[in-house]
Formats: structure tokens, sequence, C-alpha cells
């Protein structure tokens, strides 16, 4: 998941998130760590334009907070990339500065975050370009960490894989337990052939 700041000009005309230049460098970005739009889900913190573009208030963010906590609940990310200082005082209030900690993770609870420079603030700055580059380097080495499938069960002992305690088998109360203990430990150690005529 990726929470920008607020919808831009062509965001508020389109109704899509990340559309104008800011957009098409972080298509840029997420293609050089493998990933495009269907692979993520991107919105921001405000979600509507503010007025002339200015940072969004703390009341504005306030009131479009619920919304942003819905689409977390419901997306459930297990990592999420913030976009500029104003996501990230949002949702990591007291953190520290962006060019501080950007492309560092943070975890909380089953969710890791990690800060990244705004791609806008990159298009007026272009010595911060390097450094989303190297963050998404960073994100891609935390995601390959993060999304690794589990390792391979330990493979069976030798001997047929199955170890089975059959003294206390015995040690059932009714005939018909041990007989049916004794059917399910055939269905388990037997092949399909034999089990045929229990």
């Amino acid at each position: 998941m990726i929470v920008g700041e607020a919808p831009g000009f062509n965001e508020d005309r389109q109704g899509e998130p990340f559309v104008g230049a800011a957009g098409k460098l972080l298509d840029t970005l997420l293609a050089r760590i493998g990933l495009s739009r269907a692979d993520v889900y991107i919105t921001n913190v405000l979600k509507c334009r503010p007025p002339m573009n200015r940072d969004p208030l703390p009341n504005e963010a306030e009131a479009c907070s619920p919304y942003l906590k819905q689409q977390l609940d419901l997306i459930k990310p297990k990592v999420v990339l913030i976009l500029g200082r104003h996501a990230l005082e949002r949702l990591m209030p007291g953190q520290g500065s962006i060019s501080r900690i950007h492309g560092s993770l943070i975890r909380r609870g089953e969710v890791a975050y990690v800060p990244l420079y705004h791609p806008a603030a990159a298009l007026h700055n272009g010595s911060l370009v390097a450094d989303l580059e190297h963050d998404f380097d960073q994100v891609k080495r935390y995601l390959d960490k993060l999304l690794a499938p589990p390792p391979p069960p330990e493979p069976p002992p030798p001997g047929g894989g199955v170890v089975v305690d059959c003294q206390n088998v015995f040690t059932l109360k009714s005939e018909e337990a041990q007989v049916l203990v004794l059917r399910q430990l055939k269905l388990i150690l037997l092949p399909s052939s034999v089990v045929a005529n229990p």
C-alpha cells in the first residue's frame, strides 16, 4: 500500500491518485523494483485537493483520517510506503523528519512502514531522485524478506515418517476405541491398496 499526502490538480480532475508528473516518477520507481500500479493500492491522507495546492491543514487531515483508517483496515497491507512529510506526520506522528528517517523500515504490529520522500519533492529538487531510487531499492529488499514464502517443511524421519506410541493405543478403555485407532493408523501408515480390505 502507498499513502501520499493529497491529490494534486491532475489527480483531483481525474479522480485517481498520482496521475501527473509525480505519478510518472512513481511508476518508474515501482517498475525499478518489479512492481506496477496493479500490484499496489495507492491512496492519500487527504481525499480532496487543498485550495491552491497548499499543504494540508491538521483539521483537514483529521477530517479524512476515518477514511484512511478504513482503507488500511480493508486492505490489511503488510507494507505501507509513506510518501512525504504530511503522510508521515499523519501515520507516524513523532517519528522525526522525513529527511532523517526516509528509507528506514518501522514495524508497528503486523505492518511494516517505510517513509519515503514524495515524488513531487524529487521533481522540485532533483538531488532527491537518487535518494528515492536508493530507498526503493531498499524497499525491494524489505519486500523480498517480508513476503518470502515460508521455508519448506522438515523432511520426515527415516523409516516411514510417522512415529506412533502403540503401547498407549491399548490403554483405551473400550475395544471399539482400540479398533478405531488401529484402523486410523492403518490408513496413515499403509498404502491405500493394503487398506482396501481392513
